[in-house]
């Protein structure tokens, strides 16, 4: 048995694998008297079929499954311990011809990441204090969310909401057959209806309108009838509203008030905190540059081609292209590759971070409370899946990492709105 080795980029290697039968022919003959013990062919009785017969009729089947377990031994005993391969394994041919035995592979090697300077690397944090104006925002919003529309015979207003038929028209003005959408609703508060409440405010029940939208050659142009004009009447802010939406921990308006902040702030720390980690990842990547196998990336893709069939059900949409979608999906693929090795290595370099029973502790509670689980469902639930245990520490360990980067990393803090202006800004780059 003879390994070689083609370097095709810095952590993309071919492995060939060749033997002879010599090195082969102790397994053959093992697999030959297993099987000489198994077969029952017409005419012989079971442990009987000459042996010449077997090779002639099971011989290359015997032959290939005893290449196969050769191959994965020689894999694990040889090729992993020296080469400590990345990702998943391409097996890019195998030939067994004229007793001998020639198996390409293509392997990923892990990156050589050499860390800058961490306290260079500048990153924005969102920060925001809830106030009282917002709590009254969110509390009218839950009025209004347990209220209910009354039809009124009034015109419609900033504040209705309207039923209509929408009918098309061509550029004569004439309604288009078959274009037709009744009982269509149009809420004039939202952003989106700005259109809409400039033609119909003032407008009342029978009003036909006739509007276009766009703008140049992509006019649209459609007539729109007012069958019901609504108003809204918002729900009373009383002890069984406050104990709804309180999930009962809240009994007075105060109380509620407080609660209502309390959940709030949660979210905007929580989104700061998701933010925050974005920010560092793009930093770091953009900060180094990490060679990545293409074994990993595809490895990657395929992960997400996973995903996509997960979520519709099992199984792909027909014309769904998964080469395609890979391609889109490159860049994306990409930096999670390249943050993975880079995290890898801060793993390493951080060598206080040590995983507590108390942090999977707190870990699976913060997960059963965002699941709607009990936090001894979900230890059962990671007991019965080792698999799924390792990556609930591997979410862990790679937290620990965030919080440390948080106390190395340069961080500028902006409020809400600087923070939103900024990254608008980032993303029409």
């Amino acid at each position: 048995m003879d390994i070689s080795v083609k370097e095709l980029t810095k952590v993309d290697k071919e492995l060939t694998l060749t033997a002879k039968r010599e090195d082969l022919q102790e397994n053959f003959d093992q697999a030959y008297k297993k099987y000489k013990g198994q077969i029952a062919l017409p005419g012989f009785r079971p442990g009987k079929v000459p042996l010449g017969m077997i090779k002639k009729r099971f011989g290359n089947e015997i032959e290939y499954e005893e290449i196969n377990k050769y191959v994965q031994k020689i894999f694990e005993k040889d090729v992993i311990p020296e080469y400590k391969p990345v990702g998943e394994t391409e097996m890019v041919d195998l030939k067994w011809e004229n007793d001998e035995l020639e198996v390409i592979f293509k392997i990923g090697t892990r990156p050589e990441v050499e860390l800058k300077d961490l306290s260079k690397i500048k990153v924005n944090k969102m920060v925001h204090d809830v106030t009282d104006e917002e709590v009254t925002e969110e509390i009218n919003r839950t009025l209004e969310r347990e209220g209910n529309w009354e039809n009124v015979q009034e015109k419609a207003t900033k504040d209705s909401k309207l039923i209509v038929d929408v009918i098309s028209l061509d550029t004569d003005g004439n309604p288009v057959e078959g274009e037709e959408d009744k009982d269509q609703v149009i809420d004039l508060r939202q952003e989106g209806a700005k259109d809409f409440l400039k033609s119909l405010k003032g407008k009342t029940i029978g009003d036909v309108v006739d509007m276009e939208l766009g703008k140049g050659n992509e006019k649209d142009h459609f007539r729109v009838t007012i069958k019901q004009v609504q108003k809204l009447h918002q729900a009373e802010l009383n002890k069984e509203l406050i104990s709804k939406n309180s999930n009962g921990e809240a009994k007075t308006e105060d109380e509620f008030r407080g609660f209502i902040k309390s959940q709030m702030q949660k979210y905007y720390d929580q989104t700061s905190d998701d933010l925050i980690k974005n920010e560092i990842v793009d930093a770091l990547v953009n900060a180094h540059k990490v060679d990545v196998p293409e074994v990993f990336l595809e490895q990657i893709l395929n992960s997400y081609v996973e995903q996509q069939k997960q979520q519709q059900g099992g199984k792909l949409p027909e014309n769904f292209d998964d080469v395609l979608y890979k391609e889109q999906m490159r860049e994306r693929g990409l930096k999670e590759a390249q943050w993975y090795f880079i995290s890898q290595k801060l793993q390493e370099t951080f060598e206080d971070i040590e995983i507590k029973p108390e942090d999977i502790d707190e870990f699976i509670s913060i997960e059963a409370a965002r699941y709607g689980a009990s936090a001894d469902q979900l230890k059962q639930y990671y007991a019965q899946n080792p698999n799924m245990l390792e990556q609930l520490r591997s979410s862990i360990r790679e937290n620990k990492v965030f919080e440390k980067l948080e106390d190395e990393v340069k961080i500028t803090e902006l409020d809400k709105e600087k923070y939103r202006t900024m990254q608008e800004k980032k993303s029409k780059k």
